[in-house]
C-alpha cells in the first residue's frame, strides 16, 4: 500500500465479495477498508474520509441508498459508486439524485469499478466507460424482467405492476434484450 494512495471504502454485506474486491483494489496500490454494515461504514468515514466508496445497494435488507447522504455529510468530497445485482431505473435515478457519481451492476470488473470512479473524479468524458455502464434501454429491460419474475411470470399482473398495457409489455418481451 502506498502512503499517499487514494483511500477506498468497500461497503458490502457479502463478506466474500467484499474481501475479493477489497483485495483486488489493494493489489492495485490503493488503501482499502471494508465495511459490512452501514454503521461500520459511517464509523470509518468519520475516522478517515475515503476518496472513493463502493456501496452495495442491498445491505442485509437495508437500502444502500439510505447511506449515501450520511456518507457525503461525513466526507463531502468522496466519489460514491452504487453497485447492485438488481438494477432498475428508479434506483439508478435515486442514487444519482442523492449524490452517487456512478451506478454499476454486478458482476463488475475491478478495473471497471476503478475506471468508473476515477474517470468521474477527474472529470474525464466517459465514452470509454460506456461499455461497462448500462444503457437506459438495458436498465428498463432488466427492470421489466425483475418485475415479471416477482410476479411469477404472469404477464397480466406484471403489466399492471408496471402500469403498462399487457400488449405493450408483450411487445417489449418479444424483443431481444439490449446489448448493454
Amino acid at each position: 500500500m502506498n502512503p499517499g494512495a487514494p483511500c477506498w471504502l468497500v461497503v458490502d454485506d457479502d463478506v466474500s465479495y467484499n474481501h475479493v474486491l477489497s483485495r483486488a483494489l489493494a493489489r492495485r496500490g490503493f488503501a482499502v477498508h471494508s465495511a459490512h454494515t452501514p454503521d461500520e461504514a459511517l464509523v470509518f468515514a468519520r475516522l478517515q474520509a475515503p476518496d472513493y466508496v463502493v456501496l452495495d445497494l442491498n445491505l442485509a435488507g437495508e437500502s444502500g441508498l439510505d447511506l449515501i447522504k450520511p456518507l457525503l455529510e461525513q466526507c463531502p468530497r468522496a466519489n460514491i459508486l452504487v453497485l447492485t445485482g438488481y438494477a432498475s431505473i428508479p434506483t439508478t435515478v435515486g442514487a444519482i439524485k442523492l449524490g452517487a457519481k456512478q451506478y454499476l451492476t454486478k458482476p463488475a470488473s475491478v478495473d471497471g469499478v476503478i475506471k468508473a470512479l476515477m474517470d468521474e473524479a477527474e472529470d474525464i468524458s466517459q465514452p470509454d466507460t460506456a461499455g461497462s455502464l448500462m444503457s437506459v434501454q438495458r436498465l428498463e429491460w432488466e427492470y421489466i424482467q425483475r418485475v415479471l419474475t416477482d410476479h411469477g411470470g404472469n404477464i397480466s399482473t406484471a403489466a399492471s405492476a408496471l402500469k403498462m398495457h399487457r400488449r405493450t409489455l408483450q411487445r417489449k418481451l418479444a424483443k431481444r434484450p439490449p446489448a448493454n
